[in-house]
C-alpha cells in the first residue's frame, strides 16, 4: 500500500514546486513594476510637461483602481478558475504598460498608470492556486506558507532590480525615455506568456454566482474612503471638512454592505467567515501593517534628507537615501526568507505574533534612537524583517482560514485592507508632518514632533496587531495532521 501510494505523491510535489518557480518569475516582474518607474519620475515630469506635485495623482489613481478591482477579480477567480483571471489581469497590465510607453499627455499617462494597477491581484491569485493544489496534501497549508514567503522574496528582489536598472538603462539608451519604458512592458508581456503556458488551472466550485449588488456597494464604499484620504495627499485638494465627510460616508456604506451581504446566499464577501476568530485578526493585522509598510516610507525618505543642523534628520543626499531604502527592502527579503524556512516547523500563530512584535519594536526604537545613521538602519532592519514575514504570512493565513471556493477573495482582502491602512496612514502622516513647530524649524522641513508621531503610530500598529493575533486559536493555519494531533492531545 505504501509503495503504491508513493509514486502518486511525487508528481504532485513536482508540479507544486514547478508552479512556485513560475510564480517567483511572475512576482519578480511585479516587483520590477513597483520599483522601475520611481527613479524615472523626474524625467517623466519633464516629458509630460507637468509639475512635480502632479505625480501624486499617479499613485492616487492606481491605489483607487487597485482597491476597486482587487475583490472583484479575486472572487471571479474563485468562481471561474484562478489561472483564467490571473491571465486576464496580466494581459491588462501588459496593455497598460505598453500604453505608458506611448502616452504623451498627463491624462493618458494617468489612465494608463492607473490601469497598470491590475498587477495587485497577481499575488492573491497565486496564493489561491498554490493552496488549492495543496489542499488535498497533509502538508498543503505549510507548503503554501513557505511558497508565499518565497514569492515575497521574488517581489522584493524584483523591486530592487527595477530601481537599480531604471536609471542605468535610461543613461545607456541616451536618455530615451520611451525606449526605457519599453523594458517593463516587455517583461509583463513575457510573463503573460509564462502564465498562459506554464500555470495549471484550479478547480472552481460549480454553481456560483457573482453578487453584483454587493460588489457595487463595496466599490462605492472603497471609492469614498480611499478617494477621500487620497485627496489629503494631493496639493490644492479639497478641504479637510469634505475629506471627513467622504470618509464618514464610506464608513456608512461599509455598514450597508455588511447588512446587505448577511442576506445574500452567495455573498461577494462572506461576512460570517470574515468574523471567525482565525480570520478577522489576520485582516486587522493587514490594515495595521499597511500603516507602516505603505504609509511610513515617505516620512522615512524626508527624514533621511532633513538637514541635521536642525537637531534631527540625517542630511543624506539622494544616493544615500536610496541606500537607506535599499537596506529596508533587503530586510523585507530577509524576513520573507526566514518565514519561508521556518514555516514547516514553527507555530504559524506564534510566527505572526513574533513578526508583528518586531514591527512594533523596530519603530518604537526610533523614539529614543534616530540621530545616527546606524540607529536608523538598525531600527528599519528590525521592522523590515517583521514586515517581510507578515507580507508573506498574511495571504497564506487568510487562504488557510477560508473555506473551499473563497481562498482567492480571502487572500485578496489582506491586500485591500493593507492598501486602505497605507492610504489612511499616508494621508494622516502628510497632515502631521505639515504641522508647524515654530520658527526654529526651517520652512521646508517637517517638525521632529511630526516624525515622532509617525513612529509612535507605526509602533502602536505593530504591537496592536500582535495583541489581536493572540485571539487566534492555537491550531489556526496549521496542517490538517497538526490540527488532528492537537485535538487528540486535548482528549483526556
Amino acid at each position: 500500500m505504501t509503495r503504491a501510494s508513493a509514486p502518486l505523491r511525487r508528481p504532485g510535489l513536482g508540479v507544486t514546486a514547478g508552479l512556485i518557480g513560475w510564480f517567483i518569475v511572475v512576482e519578480l516582474v511585479s516587483g520590477i513594476l513597483q520599483g522601475y518607474y520611481v527613479p524615472l519620475f523626474s524625467d517623466i515630469v519633464i516629458a509630460l510637461d507637468i509639475h512635480d506635485s502632479d505625480v501624486n495623482w499617479f499613485e492616487a489613481g492606481q491605489l483607487l483602481l487597485s482597491a476597486l478591482v482587487l475583490p472583484v477579480l479575486a472572487k471571479l477567480g474563485d468562481m471561474f478558475g484562478h489561472k483564467k483571471i490571473l491571465l486576464v489581469a496580466a494581459a491588462l497590465t501588459a496593455g497598460a504598460s505598453w500604453w505608458l510607453v506611448f502616452a504623451d499627455s498627463f491624462w493618458t499617462f494617468l489612465l494608463a498608470w492607473s490601469l497598470q494597477g491590475f498587477y495587485v491581484v497577481w499575488l492573491p491569485l497565486e496564493i489561491a492556486l498554490i493552496f488549492e493544489r495543496g489542499r488535498r496534501q497533509a502538508h498543503g497549508v505549510s507548503r503554501t506558507r513557505r511558497a508565499a514567503g518565497l514569492l515575497v522574496v521574488g517581489l522584493q528582489a524584483g523591486a530592487i532590480m527595477g530601481a537599480l536598472a531604471a536609471g542605468r538603462l535610461f543613461a545607456a539608451s541616451g536618455e530615451d525615455l520611451r525606449l526605457t519604458l519599453m523594458i517593463p512592458a516587455i517583461a509583463v508581456t513575457l510573463v503573460t506568456l509564462v502564465i498562459w503556458l506554464g500555470v495549471p488551472e484550479s478547480e472552481p466550485v460549480p454553481n456560483r454566482r457573482l453578487d453584483t449588488g454587493g460588489f457595487v456597494i463595496l466599490a462605492f464604499a472603497l471609492l469614498l474612503v480611499t478617494g477621500g484620504l487620497s485627496f489629503l495627499r494631493v496639493p490644492d485638494g479639497p478641504g479637510a471638512g469634505l475629506v471627513a465627510a467622504l470618509v464618514a460616508a464610506g464608513i456608512a456604506a461599509f455598514a450597508v454592505f455588511v447588512w446587505y451581504e448577511l442576506r445574500q446566499p452567495d455573498p461577494a464577501i462572506d461576512i460570517r467567515v470574515l468574523i471567525q476568530p482565525q480570520m478577522w485578526p489576520v485582516q486587522a493585522t493587514a490594515f495595521l501593517v499597511g500603516i507602516s509598510l505603505l504609509g511610513a516610507q515617505g516620512p522615512l525618505t524626508t527624514y533621511a534628507g532633513t538637514d541635521s543642523s536642525l537637531g534631527y534628520g540625517l542630511g543624506l543626499d539622494a544616493t544615500d537615501r536610496s541606500n537607506v531604502i535599499g537596506v529596508y527592502l533587503v530586510s523585507l527579503i530577509v524576513g520573507a526568507v526566514l518565514f519561508a524556512l521556518t514555516s514547516r516547523r514553527a507555530s504559524p500563530r506564534l510566527m505572526l505574533i513574533g513578526a508583528a512584535l518586531l514591527v512594533g519594536i523596530g519603530y518604537a526604537l526610533f523614539l529614543p534612537f534616530h540621530l545616527e545613521l546606524w540607529q536608523v538602519l538598525l531600527n528599519l532592519s528590525i521592522a523590515g524583517i517583521g514586515s517581510g514575514a507578515l507580507v508573506g504570512a498574511m495571504p497564506a493565513a487568510a487562504a488557510a482560514a477560508a473555506p473551499r471556493g473563497q481562498t482567492g477573495i480571502a487572500s485578496a482582502l489582506t491586500n485591500t485592507t493593507k492598501t486602505i491602512g497605507g492610504t489612511f496612514a499616508s494621508a494622516i502622516f502628510g497632515v502631521v508632518l505639515a504641522g508647524s513647530a515654530g520658527a526654529a524649524v526651517a520652512s521646508t522641513a517637517a517638525p521632529l514632533l511630526g516624525y515622532l508621531t509617525v513612529w509612535t503610530v507605526c509602533a502602536a500598529g505593530g504591537f496592536l496587531a500582535a495583541l489581536l493575533l493572540m485571539f487566534v486559536p492555537r491550531v489556526a493555519f496549521a496542517d490538517p495532521d497538526a490540527e488532528a494531533a492537537a485535538g487528540q492531545a486535548q482528549v483526556p
